[in-house]
């Protein structure tokens, strides 16, 4: 039966793991007021969802499952998306392929629609409309530009599917809407992938994305300690320098910098969760690798507009049950 939900989100971490069909990790770079909205929608086959930000942030994505995904911007005037060290660019898409991991960068606040298809509904889709089976990519993202008013039906479809789940949810679960929805598309994704022109992909972007996705799984497997810059070099397999172009190239900043915020977002996270009367401040930053606690607890406030003291006592604005798990941590793919 179709289905949808609108959530609304104050955490990160909360917002990451509601994202369906990846296993999502992020740092958010700016400082202020965190909201974020994510709408999801299952129809009879296809799923999507349609998310909203209001700060910029650095997302690790790794598809979870075998179903095939695109992704692109629902504002095509807000400022270009970056996935896996390529800007998605107006009037693109981004086929993500199954068991990929990508670094998914936004520079500013952001608004973007994903939707999928089994690889076995993506070839009876493809059969049924183009007269060929669809086979489903291999794990390496793509970008495609579609014909322009095939995007342009995907993004109004794909928008009037969004509002009714904001606006008349109970319209959405009938049948014949859902179905009336589903197809149309389902066509414009099968038009897009089959008509849409590919974007070269050069070697050094294949090469690139091999290395990001070493130094993430060295971040994991070291998210309590501190690493420096001659560790993860290692790690990665590049020099300094290489490392230094590939991470401002995914991440839009240096690996210091962007390991320094992964910690910050760790500790912020383990003092919202902690049990104020059993833990303490200092427990909990020394845990993450910060022991001049003075210049943390500045830091601290700069970056989240609080006291480490105060996101201690502050229970949290989310369901903890929704993001219980660690957030850093892969799941196995379904």
């Amino acid at each position: 039966m179709p289905s949808s939900a609108v959530l609304t989100f104050t955490e990160p971490d909360a917002y990451y793991a509601a994202i369906r069909t990846a296993e999502v990790k992020g740092v958010v770079t700016a400082r202020g007021d965190y909201r974020a909205e994510l709408t999801r929608i299952e129809l009879h086959r296809l799923w999507m969802q349609r998310g909203v930000e209001d700060l910029p942030r650095v997302m690790n994505v790794r598809r979870r499952d075998p179903r095939v995904a695109v992704f692109f911007m629902t504002e095509q005037e807000q400022s270009p998306l970056q996935v896996r060290g390529m800007v998605l660019g107006r009037g693109e898409i981004a086929v993500l392929g199954s068991g990929s991991a990508d670094h998914h960068l936004s520079s500013a606040s952001c608004r973007w629609g994903a939707m999928s298809l089994t690889p076995e509904d993506l070839a009876a889709a493809g059969q049924a409309i183009l007269g060929r089976e669809l086979t489903a990519p291999s794990s390496l993202t793509y970008r495609l530009r579609p014909p322009p008013a095939i995007l342009l039906q995907l993004l109004n479809l794909h928008e009037a599917a969004g509002h009714l789940a904001n606006t008349a949810p109970d319209i959405l679960e009938k049948d014949e809407v859902a179905r009336a929805i589903e197809q149309g598309l389902m066509h414009a994704m099968v038009t897009c992938m089959s008509e849409g022109e590919a974007v070269a992909l050069r070697a050094v972007d294949r090469n690139h994305a091999a290395i990001m996705r070493r130094l993430e799984e060295t971040l994991h497997a070291n998210s309590d300690r501190t690493l420096y810059l001659a560790e993860l070099c290692a790690a990665a397999g590049v020099s300094g320098r290489t490392l230094l172009a590939c991470c401002h190239e995914h991440l839009g900043m240096g690996p210091i910098r962007y390991l320094w915020l992964r910690r910050m977002h760790l500790a912020r996270r383990a003092l919202r969760m902690a049990d104020a009367a059993a833990t303490t401040v200092t427990e909990i930053a020394t845990d993450y690798g910060f022991w001049e606690l003075g210049r943390f607890s500045v830091a601290y406030r700069s970056l989240f507009g609080e006291a480490p003291s105060a996101s201690l006592r502050r229970p949290p604005e989310d369901d903890p049950r929704a993001w219980a798990g660690s957030p850093w941590k892969f799941a196995e793919t379904a």
